[in-house]
């Protein structure tokens, strides 16, 4: 058979490292074995390969697909060749727009599994019939789950999932007309915990502010059901959780001016039950939570008590809406050089810059450096003294400069940063990935088992149903969580190799360059050079990748 002009590529992916089953190398192996029976040995032998092991197919962010696409659009290959087409995304947007790319540069998209080639027109039609088809099942899932939904709202129970502060699930049993016992799950007031709900609604009508009313919880050692302090997070989803609201005429009033999609009479606001509100929040793969607007939710009264009367409730809200356009927002022009680097040595939290809006005899805006959990509690919990950010900035700089006069200890904690980086990168990558196939069976099971609630009703797998969706939600909460925290950690860290080469070069090339360099450049050459900085009131301690602690002592009184 003739050798073709332009050779193969042949892209492989997984989520994470098994070793056995569809792994990177069976994949590779496979579509080597096409090529070989399809176009003869010598375009087998010399496809190219690229692999992404440890990244999820949710989005095309994998640094082997980009380089292959890359090569793509130079033209260095006739076709691309895949073991599936959910290897190469499960996204149909993404997809298409794979696609319609290849087709402008005259390249072939085959898929071995389904047998799909796009080098013939009937190979184009049938890999976009496959998937209208993949994104209408999609659709009709969410359409079955919701019509769910407004079946199972009707009876006001409680579905599963982590229980809000002040109530647990428990399991009550009915009887039916036709004398069957129907079990189902709702929710009972705690009294310690609705005490606690009662006390941060009373804050934030008093004070107005999620802030104050997270200083006076920490100031006075209220924490979590998990035993974590309160964050204004935390506190702003328990006090726009409706659950908590009493079902009376004012919060009926409310609920109708919203155009909620309301499942309930204006009889059955009793003034006794609760609101229970399905379809509230929009769960994205490895993201938090979204709130949906409230024509999007689906709302029922609920088996359970309320706690806050429905005019309490509406006041809150109400104040939460007004108080929008008031959250915090970082200064645009950040001038400190230590922002998400300086920690406190007392309590171990960030230390972030504070600008006083007055100018020192420099020209410069004076700002320093304050403990955030020292602000938080207003210095009840920590009373870390605030430290010159001027002038710690200068110092730590200054001993940056003291690090390049001397070229090779310079290039080895160069090559120690970077190697550290790239590490930590490939780690968090690894883990993100193995996060997000677990999130996706996750959410597939969840939507399986709400499918099928409603079907089960009245029998003795109603409640595994609901126990087992209960603690998916928890798993799910918990790797969202986790998720977040790796990737906050990657953004920190990743720094692309570029610029560790054009720092060695500026820093190499003339002492000038270093005083030419603005803030952005300064604070780019310290990350790739220092993991952390922590102040204990009197010494900054430098912790360069690589090295154990080395603390350095101020200079003179300012630095105090």
């Amino acid at each position: 058979m003739e050798i073709m002009k332009k050779p193969f590529a042949i892209y492989s992916r997984k989520s994470r490292f098994t070793g056995k089953g569809e792994s990177i190398d069976n994949q590779i192996e496979l579509c080597r074995q096409y090529i070989i029976s399809h176009y003869g040995e010598m375009n087998g032998k010399s496809a190219c390969i690229f692999e992404d092991e440890g990244f999820s197919g949710g989005n095309l962010e994998r640094p082997q697909f980009k380089l292959m696409m890359q090569e793509a659009k130079k033209r260095e290959f006739s076709a691309i060749v895949c073991y599936r087409l959910d290897r190469i995304s499960r996204n149909i947007g993404d997809f298409a727009n794979l696609i319609e790319q290849l087709n402008e540069l005259e390249i072939s998209f085959i898929s071995i599994k389904e047998q799909f080639d796009t080098s013939s027109p009937m190979g184009r039609a049938m890999m976009y019939i496959a998937s209208v088809f993949s994104q209408l099942e999609r659709e009709t899932i969410a359409e079955r789950i919701r019509d769910n939904m407004h079946e199972l709202s009707k009876t006001g129970r409680w579905l599963g999932g982590n229980t809000p502060t002040g109530y647990q699930s428990i399991s009550v049993t009915s009887v039916t007309i036709e004398g069957k016992q129907k079990k189902a799950c709702q929710l009972e007031r705690i009294p310690e915990e609705e005490k606690l709900v009662r006390k941060i609604f009373d804050l934030f009508l008093d004070t107005g502010s999620l802030t104050k009313t997270e200083t006076f919880l920490i100031q006075n050692g209220y924490k979590t059901r998990k035993g974590h302090l309160f964050s204004r997070f935390a506190i702003k989803g328990i006090l726009a959780n409706p659950v908590y609201s009493i079902a009376d005429m004012d919060a009926y009033d409310y609920l109708i001016e919203k155009k909620v999609d309301l499942f309930a009479e204006k009889k059955d606001f009793d003034g006794i039950h609760g609101i229970m509100a399905y379809n509230r929040t929009l769960q994205k793969q490895g993201k938090t939570h979204e709130m949906k607007e409230m024509e999007e939710w689906i709302v029922s009264v609920g088996k359970h008590e309320g706690i806050i009367s429905g005019s309490v409730w509406v006041s809150v809200q109400r104040l939460l809406e007004r108080n929008k356009s008031k959250n915090y927002r970082k200064p645009r022009s950040n001038i400190a050089l230590l922002s998400g680097l300086l920690f406190c040595a007392d309590c171990g939290s960030y230390m972030r810059p504070k600008v006083s809006g007055r100018i020192n005899e420099n020209g410069e805006q004076i700002y320093s450096y304050l403990c955030s959990m020292k602000e938080k509690s207003r210095m009840k919990c920590c009373s870390m003294k605030n430290a010159n950010g001027n002038c710690m900035d200068e110092m730590v700089w200054r001993e940056i400069k003291k690090l390049r006069e001397d070229g090779s200890e310079f290039e080895k904690r160069l090559v120690q940063g970077e190697k550290s980086l790239f590490l930590e990168k490939r780690d968090n990558e690894t883990a993100i990935g193995q996060i997000e196939e677990e999130l996706e069976k996750t959410e597939s099971e969840i939507e399986s088992l709400v499918a099928s609630l409603s079907k089960a009703g009245g029998t003795k797998a109603e409640v595994y149903i609901v126990n087992r969706i209960d603690t998916l939600h928890q798993y799910k909460e918990e790797k969202i969580a986790q998720l977040e925290c790796i990737k906050k950690s990657t953004v920190t860290n990743t720094l692309k190799k570029l610029e560790f080469d054009l720092l060695a070069k500026s820093f190499s090339s003339f002492e000038g360059t270093m005083e030419q360099m603005n803030v952005y450049q300064k604070r780019t050459a310290i990350g790739i050079l220092v993991e952390k900085v922590v102040w204990d009131g009197e010494t900054i301690h430098l912790h360069l990748f690589g090295s154990k602690q080395e603390p350095f002592e101020p200079q003179g009184e300012d630095s105090k």
